[in-house]
């Protein structure tokens, strides 16, 4: 039989059909597309981007050169624009202002061809470090409030660049989803005095059965009531609310399980189009003791239609329980085992 089940956080329902049971191979999977032409992130293009924020780069080699092997560049066609004031203001009933923030875009490779699963442990931890380093300066800004990073791979998950690449998109407001997460914790850490994600955390160590691994400092779990099929959480295990305050000494144990479950992720489903996004504190909430940050990855193996819409229900396929099951016993793809 179907089982609804609510998301202990913000309290969304969703229908996990068990009696649909799709397995990795049931789900329809659309085959990546090589589009071809000139790639303005491969390198030896760098005059085709805005001029580089950041880098790692060999030594003796010089800003927008050739020679680095992360690049971190502002978008070309941002979403919004780092310069003016904010100019809040009210029409009638309405409010609004003016299109202030910053947009990057941080190009994880100079291979035009590489996934996540031919990138080294250690290209990406630079990655995630770039991601600390950039919120850690962008955070002094005080007209920004909220810092979104996020990954689209692939066509279908709405990469319009193939070569690999995420983004960062500041803020100068908070966005509708992290304030209802936030007011989820808040009134869990009410009601408990404990932070939910951290008794999630608790339970599924407990439990195991939708836990994907684990080392000592951060576990990936596919949630209790998942929106989509192998929707998986990577987490902290110690209590931190902001990504950028997370130690540097941590981050080496981040990208190996972060990274392994994304080549875990591509031997079971063949390479999906996938989506993960960050959900961290907003800037000013250094301390909160009910926010706890974690990754989200989406792989995109099903199609939001008008139910989903129009009731804010999600039906997922598979349990997660599965999910875990596939991704515990897939080898990494690229690990070069059978």
């Amino acid at each position: 039989m179907p089982e609804l089940r609510k998301d202990p956080v913000i309290g969304r329902w969703v229908i996990i059909s068990t009696e649909r049971g799709k397995r990795p191979s049931d789900l329809a999977v659309e085959a990546p597309k090589c589009r071809g032409g000139f790639c303005p992130l491969c390198p030896g293009n760098e005059d085709k981007t805005p001029p580089e924020v950041f880098s790692v780069r060999e030594l003796d080699t010089l800003p927008d050169k050739p020679g680095w092997t992360l690049r971190v560049v502002p978008n070309k066609f941002p979403a919004l624009v780092g310069e003016g004031d904010l100019n809040k203001r009210g029409d009638g009933i309405y409010d609004l202002m003016n299109g202030f923030g910053v947009h990057e875009v941080i190009v994880e490779t100079p291979d035009h061809a590489a996934t996540a699963s031919t990138l080294t442990v250690e290209q990406f931890k630079n990655i995630l470090l770039s991601y600390r380093l950039r919120m850690l300066e962008l955070k002094q800004d005080k007209r920004l409030r909220y810092i979104a990073i996020f990954k689209n791979c692939g066509e279908v998950a709405g990469a319009s660049l193939e070569h690999p690449h995420s983004q960062l998109i500041a803020l100068p407001v908070v966005p509708k989803r992290p304030l209802e997460e936030m007011a989820g914790a808040q009134s869990y850490y009410t009601f408990k005095e404990r932070c939910i994600y951290c008794d999630i955390i608790r339970q599924e160590l407990l439990n195991k059965s939708r836990v994907v691994m684990e080392n000592s400092d951060f576990v990936a779990i596919e949630p209790f009531a998942p929106r989509f099929p192998f929707e998986t959480w990577v987490l902290p295990l110690e209590h931190r609310c902001s990504f950028e305050t997370t130690p540097l000494e941590k981050f080496s144990a981040l990208a190996e399980l972060f990274s392994t479950v994304l080549k875990k992720i591509n031997s079971a489903l063949s390479f999906p189009p996938y989506n993960y996004m960050l959900h961290t504190a907003p800037l000013d909430s250094s301390d909160s003791a009910y926010d706890h940050w974690h990754f989200e990855i989406i792989p995109r193996l099903t199609k939001v239609a008008g139910f989903e819409w129009g009731s804010g229900f999600y039906i997922n396929p598979t349990p997660p329980e599965d999910a875990a099951m596939y991704l515990r016993e897939a080898y990494p793809a690229g690990s070069g085992k059978p």
